[in-house]
């Protein structure tokens, strides 16, 4: 006896999904965890600012007051314009303005130029020159101070903006960030501008420049933010105090035996809103810029 099996008709071919895969109970877990802890950071980063914002609404004598009360009694709105008739604030605000454009201006254009020729001009040495470079962060300011007091006293340049200016228009920091974005665009962009009689300025200004707005933008947002909150480097340089920035101005208001913590605290909140709009402007290229400049 012989058994003949016939071929199946030919047809299209139904296809079933496989059934969707369990959701796996610890991942939620895991995951829920993982935003409750952000959102406990994210309070305790937020509670100083909320405790700053708090005192500049009140009166001196309540703003260490125990326990802590975070809606003052009464609220002293006067504070927001009596201090800028206690202390030429205006002037300090521009001062601080001015110095960290300037600063923030000069560090991105020095630092995305000197990191192109570290990611993309081959040269003998050159990596050995940027790890040189690059080591310059490990030493402290305070083991250069000195010597960098000296040089400016000497140049003439003391108790004036430029000593900043020049002391702060070049970050080792600031090329290390760069030439690690500049590392993830193509060579190939920039062999074929040369092939095409392309400068070695025109590739960084054209091609380079362009694609590296996100680091730019985190450059700048980390300089100037720095520049703004230093209080060191004004404190050392700038004696006049048509020159002070708003750091050194708030510390008018601190006294021999006392302060004036309110008004400390109120001038504190009008020094964060600039920073604070800016970064709200510019945080979707700073997270681009860290996230792709192997810094996070």
């Amino acid at each position: 006896m012989t058994l003949t099996v016939s071929p199946p008709a030919t047809g299209p071919a139904l296809v079933v999904d496989p059934p969707p895969a369990p959701r796996r109970a610890g991942f939620s877990v895991r995951r829920t965890l993982a935003y409750l802890l952000l959102g406990l950071l994210s309070v305790a980063v937020l509670v100083p600012f909320a405790w700053m914002v708090s005192s500049s609404l009140k009166a001196d004598a309540d703003v260490f007051s125990v326990p802590v009360r975070w809606i003052p009694a009464e609220f002293h709105w006067g504070n927001f314009t009596a201090i800028w008739s206690r202390i030429p604030l205006l002037t300090y605000l521009r001062n601080s303005v001015f110095l960290s454009v300037t600063i923030t201006a000069l560090q991105v254009l020095t630092g995305s130029f000197a990191a192109y020729g570290f990611a993309k001009v081959r040269f003998p040495g050159r990596d050995a020159l940027f790890l040189a470079y690059i080591a310059t962060i490990a030493v402290p300011w305070q083991a250069y101070m000195v010597p960098q007091y000296v040089i400016m006293q000497k140049a003439g340049l003391v108790n004036t903006h430029l000593s900043l200016i020049l002391l702060q228009a070049f970050s080792a920091f600031g090329v290390f960030l760069m030439r690690q974005y500049y590392l993830t665009i193509p060579d190939e962009l920039s062999e074929a501008a040369r092939l095409d009689g392309l400068s070695e300025y025109g590739i960084w200004a054209r091609i380079i420049l362009p694609l590296s707005k996100p680091a730019l933008a985190s450059l700048a947002l980390l300089t100037f933010v720095n520049t703004w909150n230093d209080y060191m480097g004004p404190f050392i340089y700038l004696t006049d105090n048509k020159l002070w920035t708003v750091q050194l101005g708030l510390r008018s208001f601190v006294g021999l035996y006392d302060a004036e913590y309110a008004m400390i605290m109120t001038g504190s909140v009008l020094s964060v809103l600039p920073i604070l709009v800016i970064f709200l402007l510019g945080q979707k290229y700073f997270v681009q810029g860290i996230a792709t400049s192997g810094m996070k």
